[in-house]
C-alpha cells in the first residue's frame, strides 16, 4: 500500500507568515496544491480498503464450524459442573424390575429378611428407607414373619415422621399430637389422612418396596397417596 505525505518545501509558518517572500497568490496555489494532494490520496485509500480479494473474506461454513466448536468446548465444563448438583438433587433410582425399591436399613445397607427377623421380635415397628426415601415402617407380625406392608412414617398434617409408641401401641405425632393405631390408620387429628401404606415384598431374600395403589384394607377405601 502506497503512502502519501504533504511535500515538506512549504512549512505551515512560511504560510502565515508574510516575511517569507512568498506572495498571496503563490501561498494560495500552494494551499490549493495541498488540499488536491489530500483529496487524492483519501480517495486513494477509500478505494484500496474497499477492494479486498474475494477469497480473503472467510465464508460462511467456516464461521458456522467455529461457532460449533466453541459451543461444545463451553458445553463440557459446564455440564461437568452441574453433573453433580443434578446427581445430588435427584435422587437415585433403585428398584426391582418390578418397579420396587430395595428396603435399606439405618446404615444404608439391603434389608435381608432372614437376618432382619433375627434382631427383631413380634410387634416392632422399626424405620427403614422406601419409596422415594421416605422413612418407612417394616412391620413384624406376631407369629415372627414380616408384614405384606409398611407403613410411610411421614404424618399427613404438616410432614413430621411419626415415631411408634411401643406402650401404647400406636404412632404418636410428636409436632401436633396425631395418633395413628398400630397399622397407622388415624384415630385422632389433626391430621385428616391415615398413614400412607407400601406393599413390603421379599424378592431374593431382600425386602423390597412396591406402591400400593389397591384399596386401602383399613379404611375400605381408594388410597389418597396414589
Amino acid at each position: 500500500m502506497a503512502s502519501y505525505a504533504l511535500s515538506p518545501a512549504i512549512a505551515p509558518s512560511q504560510l502565515c507568515s508574510g516575511k517569507n517572500g512568498m506572495s498571496a497568490s503563490s501561498t494560495r496555489a500552494a494551499l490549493a496544491k495541498c488540499v488536491r494532494n489530500g483529496k487524492d490520496m483519501r480517495m486513494k485509500v477509500r478505494c484500496m480498503a474497499t477492494s479486498i480479494p474475494a477469497d480473503r473474506v472467510p465464508d460462511m461454513g467456516k464461521r458456522e464450524l467455529m461457532n460449533l466448536l466453541l459451543l461444545g468446548a463451553l458445553a463440557l465444563p459446564t455440564g461437568g459442573m452441574l453433573f453433580p448438583y443434578t446427581y445430588f438433587l435427584v435422587p437415585p433410582g433403585s428398584g426391582g424390575g418390578a418397579g420396587g425399591t430395595p428396603a435399606k436399613d439405618a446404615l444404608g445397607n439391603d434389608v435381608i429378611a432372614v437376618e432382619w427377623l433375627k434382631t427383631h421380635g413380634p410387634g416392632d415397628r422399626t424405620l427403614t428407607q422406601g419409596l422415594k426415601g421416605d422413612p418407612t415402617y417394616l412391620v413384624v407380625e406376631s407369629d415372627r414373619t414380616l408384614a405384606t406392608f409398611g407403613i410411610n412414617a411421614v404424618c399427613t398434617h404438616l410432614g413430621c415422621v411419626v415415631p411408634f409408641n411401643q406402650a401404647e401401641k400406636k404412632f404418636i405425632c410428636p409436632c401436633h399430637g396425631s395418633q395413628y393405631n398400630n397399622q397407622g390408620r388415624v384415630v385422632r387429628g389433626p391430621a385428616p389422612l391415615s398413614l400412607a401404606l407400601a406393599h413390603a415384598d421379599i424378592e431374593d431374600g431382600k425386602v423390597v418396596f412396591v406402591p400400593w395403589v389397591e384399596t386401602d384394607f383399613r379404611t375400605g377405601e381408594q388410597p389418597w397417596w396414589s
